[in-house]
């Protein structure tokens, strides 16, 4: 089973609002971009830790623009040529749908029954034209299983919880509302995840 080395993206402007990025090209804000290049400090030690050579180690991302972005800010740390990595759209975010852009209380104007309903079941009610987390689980469970070697993934908060539930490091019910931080490092190794910060 391959490590995953797993960061999420840095700050944007639409995080600090609590607006849902989903599938938007929303850019790193200035503290989005030190977040990715912290996140690159620690990954320097944790992988030098773990005897990787980072010339024979798999980088994949998001294609999203602030998956990418951090990427080439992380390996810029790493010291590494900053476009040496994959891009793999099944590490996508979670698609919000006609919710992108929205904060939690525009969501539940917009669509009040379907809110309640996802508020019950964020796991398996999709936001309106949006994807399901229990979607996002089967594409993420997909990517994993095709890896060949340990790997350093630059993703999403969404694409994070449906990876812990995909190698059952939670339950669907525990991962919905876990916090995946900016800034720090998860690494998911023998059926548990640890923080690096």
């Amino acid at each position: 089973m391959p490590t995953i080395y797993f960061v999420r993206h840095g700050q944007t402007e639409w995080n600090a609002a609590g607006r849902f990025q989903g599938s938007q090209d929303i850019p790193l804000n200035d503290i989005g971009k030190g977040q990715a290049v912290r996140s690159g400090e620690l990954l320097t030690d944790i992988l030098a830790n773990d005897s990787h050579d980072l010339a024979k180690m798999p980088f994949v991302s998001s294609p999203l623009g602030r998956a990418r972005n951090t990427m080439e800010l992380l390996r810029g740390a790493l010291g590494v040529p900053p476009h040496g990595y994959e891009l793999d759209d099944r590490l996508r975010e979670i698609g919000y749908g006609h919710w992108e852009g929205s904060t939690l209380a525009q969501m539940e104007v917009s669509h009040p029954e379907l809110f309640a309903e996802r508020q019950a079941d964020k796991w398996g009610v999709p936001p309106p034209g949006g994807e399901s987390y229990a979607s996002v689980t089967i594409r993420v469970r997909d990517w994993y299983d095709s890896l060949l070697q340990d790997t350093v993934t630059v993703s999403h908060g969404g694409t994070m919880r449906a990876l812990m539930v995909a190698l059952d490091v939670e339950t669907p019910v525990s991962a919905v509302d876990t916090l995946v931080e900016q800034g720090v490092v998860y690494v998911f190794r023998g059926g548990q995840v640890t923080k690096h910060s």
